[in-house]
């Protein structure tokens, strides 16, 4: 390009040539999204905000790329003054980076980028062709080093306590892989595509075989509505009797606070029983809420990133000063403070069980956190993610129901037997004072009488009230304590009365309460629930290890069905039962993307055909988008199976370093593959696109002209799509395995995503595969 317009001219081309195919690829990335936005409740709070940030994220780029970078291309692409631009760019790029790794305290990047710009500043003595391949080469394997050091550095896949160069090593070998991976598929695609385009049918059969394995594992994964946050505390929830008296509560809260505080992972422990001065708080005082804060994996600063201290690698322990405080050293080794065998939050709940399966009279509680719980009281009233409404017309009832069934649920495989627990709601036992109005009249006693005495006397009356500067104190008279804590001092308490004999007043006489009244205890109801105008009470449990909720109320449900059938348990007349919890969220949310993902493909499907003004086209592109769904969910399942990358490397388990494990659906499943949708038919178009061209640009038509265009828009499309792929997946590597916070999410949210991505390779080749077959056979028409 000699002249500034002919430059123009050729930055404007190109623009155009791949304008419509980004445009096409970034909206359909963005409606993708859509289903997101109408996420409601819990869910909606938690993935909105990522929705929003990525379509922002998405246009600004769309922006950058196709109004930015063309104008800047024109102003850098010089032919005469090229060379020395780039060569000063790269120089002044790896100053820039070495200056800014320096001031991180990234030592070793600085270096190396020192040593790249050395390296350049020497090129000059070589030949010109040389000179370009070794520019490229230190360019391009400096970065490489520098970015898998920064990733090794941040990801640390190894853990915290390995050295930075095994981890570096491990993160070098994956980064090789697949980069590794990416170019031995570019240097197969030619021949393999070409071979494809001779033998479509038997081609299309490994596509059709992905998205039908796909459909089996789907049916074959469990359904939850989310997984559980890790909070760093547990809400301990164990119940005791209702009959319990409130010396005996405090005491087995004490025992349960001091049992779980033996754990060393534990940090403290904070009990509560019985309610605050409010309605809005209806807890028993047989209910117990222990607040357990355990300690972080590694001690950590107040920007929660690990501290280093002194380490003797030769002996293997930390260096300590005269107190026995650890001596903090930026090149020393983080402090694990959990003990070897304790790797999981739920490992830490497994020993706090253990603890208080001794105490006798408590219930075992299912397993929850403070923010988790309170989100589920409010939603459903319950204090546990699954359970049982039981709704009837008496309280008796509803407790007969609920022990039936408490027994009956023990028996199902994917309940926990310890977790099931019915509401006793008619059996608290209450201090009843019966008073007998015939034996009072004896004494020309009023009942009013005799209830002002058991006033005063059990209850207090205030009297007056004490100044004490600017405080003031009620005074309040009754009996000791020692004369009113049973029944038998209660019957003992004295009240007033007058006799009178022929008419005369005689002296009054101190008459015992027992003679007047009796006193005996009742059981009746603790606490009494309604919903929807019904009385109600609850049955709560928990599953077992493996289990996912949905699949527990469902076989919970057909079990109850079963023992119905079999006249094992009888529902009485006016008694529903309703199983709430997590379950219901699941069911909610899953009725809403079952409506509005559809939605979204619809519109997707529509931009395509606006981008191809085609329907076969469009639908061809759209095809990418089933397999990349067929590889979310084989990868899902390849998660859940034993077998599934059970080697080592290094003399590590690779299932450890990358954080494989069961994982069920769930809403954050879903936004992965949402996330997805718009990804997959990304490469679809770039190839599609361009052989809509070249096809346009020929105007003969034969079946080897078809395939030759066919085949050269194919190969030239690949670098982009296979560098867009390799980017995706190393970006959502770090995610797929992180531990930290928020990792219960994100890494069911990446399984999908990258696991479609790996998969969508294949549209590479089913792309071209099926445009060249719709061609031939409408030249086969037209040759007609």
């Amino acid at each position: 390009v000699e002249t500034s317009k002919e430059r123009l001219k050729a930055v404007h081309k190109a623009t155009v040539e791949v304008a419509s195919a980004v445009m096409t690829a970034v909206a359909t990335t963005v409606i993708s999204f859509l289903p997101v936005f109408t996420m409601e409740a819990a869910e909606g709070k938690l993935f909105r905000p990522l929705a929003f940030t990525k379509t922002f994220a998405l246009i600004a780029a769309l922006l950058t790329s196709l109004l930015v970078l063309p104008a800047a291309a024109h102003l850098v692409y010089k032919k005469v003054n090229l060379n020395n631009f780039m060569k000063t760019l790269q120089i002044g790029s790896l100053v820039i980076l070495s200056a800014l790794c320096l001031s991180y305290g990234f030592y070793l990047p600085s270096f190396l980028f020192l040593i790249a710009v050395f390296g350049l500043l020497k090129v000059k003595r070589v030949e010109p062709k040389k000179a370009d391949f070794l520019k490229k080469l230190i360019f391009t394997s400096l970065a490489s080093l520098v970015l898998v050091y920064l990733i090794a550095f941040s990801w640390m896949p190894l853990g915290l306590e390995k050295p930075v160069w095994l981890n570096f090593l491990l993160v070098a070998l994956t980064f090789g892989a697949i980069m590794g991976a990416v170019f031995i598929f570019q240097a197969i695609y030619t021949p393999v595509l070409s071979w494809a385009l001779r033998h479509k049918i038997k081609f299309l059969t490994a596509p059709i075989i992905t998205v039908i394995l796909g459909v089996i594992s789907w049916q074959s994964l469990g359904k939850e509505f989310m997984p559980a946050l890790d909070e760093g505390s547990f809400l301990l929830m164990p119940s005791t009797t209702p009959h319990a008296a409130i010396s005996e509560s405090k005491e087995l809260m004490r025992k349960i606070d001091a049992l779980v505080k033996t754990i060393p992972e534990v940090d403290s422990v904070v009990g509560k029983l019985g309610r605050v001065d409010s309605a809005l708080d209806p807890a028993p005082i047989s209910m117990y809420e222990n607040i357990v804060n355990y300690k972080s994996e590694y001690i950590v600063g107040k920007d929660g990133h690990p501290l280093r201290f002194k380490y003797n690698y030769a002996k293997k322990e930390f260096v300590r000063d005269k107190d026995g405080k650890l001596i903090p050293d930026p090149d020393g080794m983080p402090y694990r403070q959990w003990r070897k065998h304790i790797r999981t939050p739920d490992d830490i709940w497994k020993e706090i069980i253990d603890k208080i399966s001794s105490i006798k009279g408590i219930t075992i509680p299912p397993k929850l956190q403070p923010i988790e719980t309170r989100v589920i009281m409010l939603q459903t009233g319950m204090r546990a993610p699954i359970g049982i409404k039981i709704k009837g017309p008496d309280l008796k009832t509803i407790e007969k129901v609920g022990i039936q069934l408490e027994g009956l649920l023990k028996n199902v495989p994917a309940i926990n037997p310890k977790t099931v627990s019915a509401d006793r709601i008619t059996s608290k036992p209450y201090l009843e004072i019966a008073i007998d109005r015939e034996k009072i009249a004896r004494y020309g006693l009023a009942v009013k009488d005799v209830l002002d005495v058991i006033e005063v006397a059990i209850g207090g009356k205030p009297i007056t009230v004490t100044v004490e500067g600017r405080e003031r104190y009620p005074v309040r008279v009754r009996y000791l304590r020692e004369l009113r804590d049973s029944p038998e001092t209660l019957t003992k308490i004295l009240v007033p009365a007058k006799l009178q004999m022929k008419g005369k007043m005689v002296h009054k006489v101190q008459v015992p309460l027992g003679e007047l009244a009796e006193v005996k205890y009742v059981p009746k109801s603790q606490v009494i629930k309604s919903e929807d105008t019904f009385l109600v009470g609850y049955l709560v449990f928990d599953k077992n290890p493996g289990w996912a909720e949905v699949d527990v109320v469902e076989q919970a449900q057909k079990f109850i069905q079963e023992k119905i059938k079999s006249g094992e348990f009888k529902v009485p007349k006016g008694v529903t039962l309703t199983f709430a919890g997590n379950y219901e969220n699941q069911i909610r949310a899953e009725k809403k993307l079952m409506v509005v993902v559809p939605i979204a493909l619809f519109v997707i499907f529509l931009i395509l055909y606006f981008q191809f003004n085609s329907s076969i086209t469009a639908t061809i592109v759209f095809s990418g988008i089933l397999v990349a769904w067929a590889g979310g969910f084989i990868l899902l399942w390849c998660y859940n199976q034993p077998w599934f990358m059970n080697i080592s490397l290094l003399g590590y388990s690779i299932r450890e370093i990358f954080n494989i494990k069961p994982y069920n659906l769930s809403t954050a499943v879903w936004v992965g593959f949402i996330a997805l949708f718009g990804i997959a038919s990304d490469n679809g178009v770039l190839i599609a696109t361009l052989i809509k061209q070249r096809l346009e640009q020929t105007k003969e038509r034969s079946v080897e002209i078809i395939r030759e265009a066919v085949l050269t828009s194919a190969k030239r499309r690949i670098r982009p799509a296979l560098m867009t792929t390799a980017a995706t997946m190393l970006a959502l590597m770090p995610v797929l395995t992180s531990t930290g916070r928020g990792s219960d999410i994100m890494v069911p949210m990446a399984i999908p995503s990258f696991g479609g991505v790996l998969f969508s390779v294949i549209t590479l080749f089913v792309v071209p595969v099926l445009y060249s077959w719709t061609e031939e056979i409408k030249l086969k028409f037209l040759s007609k």
